[in-house]
């Protein structure tokens, strides 16, 4: 091993062992603190209850049907968008008349709240499975859409006319330079769609369900099961972590020629 591989090491596990730390200090402080009274424990149940709680609604089965049901409507949405926002974006910096017609309506909405336009959401479709999806769908579209159009404007005009140079076909040249070079925005927007999804799904779910993550949060919350309320945001918490993770190991392993180069 090198020098520099060595440094390099030794400072990726000195931060590695500061998040850890800083993880376990406040895991510690929620443990103790409503044990000793010092938060209310009916406010703030000690981790251990949680932890208890979390557990016996898994063993049960019931948590493992609240999270089938708000990742199918989470995939469901972002999927949509994928579908749609992506190939938009392509196709706004491609061609002048898609950009000049839905370019004031992306200038219009990207800014929009999709919590805002909920109540209207449900006024049109009711408080069933498709207003849920065209608030998932809105909320992570616009996101990827934004990213995907800066990322094709960011391809260098150098490789674009080198590769014109060279009689490269429009398909070529799409698949081999622009495609490429976006794909670093794509999964950017892949990762923002993906958070901002799951937050419109868990607002989606309080204000109008009867299951999933989000109805079991505001659910529990009414009851006063104030732990299980915690069990339940825990598990979101940690999908919404895998999910990332998962998002970020992709872009890693799909831009390698972008490390290396």
């Amino acid at each position: 091993m090198t020098i520099k591989a060595g440094k390099k090491s030794f400072l990726s596990g000195e931060l590695v062992f500061r998040k850890t730390i800083v993880i376990a200090i406040l895991l510690l402080i929620w443990q103790v603190f409503p044990s000793l009274g010092v938060i209310n424990p009916r406010t703030l149940p000690p981790l251990s209850a949680v932890l208890a709680k979390l557990w016996q609604i898994i063993i049960n089965g019931e948590l493992s049907v609240h999270i089938a049901i708000s990742l199918k409507r989470a995939a469901s949405g972002f999927a949509a968008a994928v579908v749609v926002a992506v190939p938009l974006g392509f196709l706004m910096v491609w061609s002048k008349k898609i950009h000049q017609f839905f370019n004031p309506i992306v200038q219009l909405f990207r800014n929009t709240s999709s919590l805002a336009l909920y109540p209207i959401v449900l006024l049109i479709f009711g408080i069933g499975e498709t207003a849920k999806f065209i608030i998932i769908f809105w909320t992570a579209a616009w996101p990827l859409l934004i990213s995907v159009i800066d990322g094709v404007r960011a391809v260098d005009a150098i490789y674009i006319k080198a590769a014109k140079s060279m009689s490269v076909s429009t398909v070529a040249l799409f698949f081999r330079v622009i495609l490429p070079s976006t794909i670093p925005y794509i999964l950017t927007g892949l990762r923002i769609s993906a958070t901002r999804s799951m937050v419109a799904l868990v607002a989606a779910e309080m204000l109008g369900a009867s299951s999933g993550l989000g109805y079991l949060i505001f659910d529990t919350q009414n009851k006063d099961e104030i732990d299980k309320m915690y069990a339940a945001i825990i598990t979101l918490i940690s999908i919404g972590m895998f999910i990332n993770l998962g998002l970020m190991r992709l872009e890693k392993s799909l831009t390698v020629w972008k490390r290396s180069a």
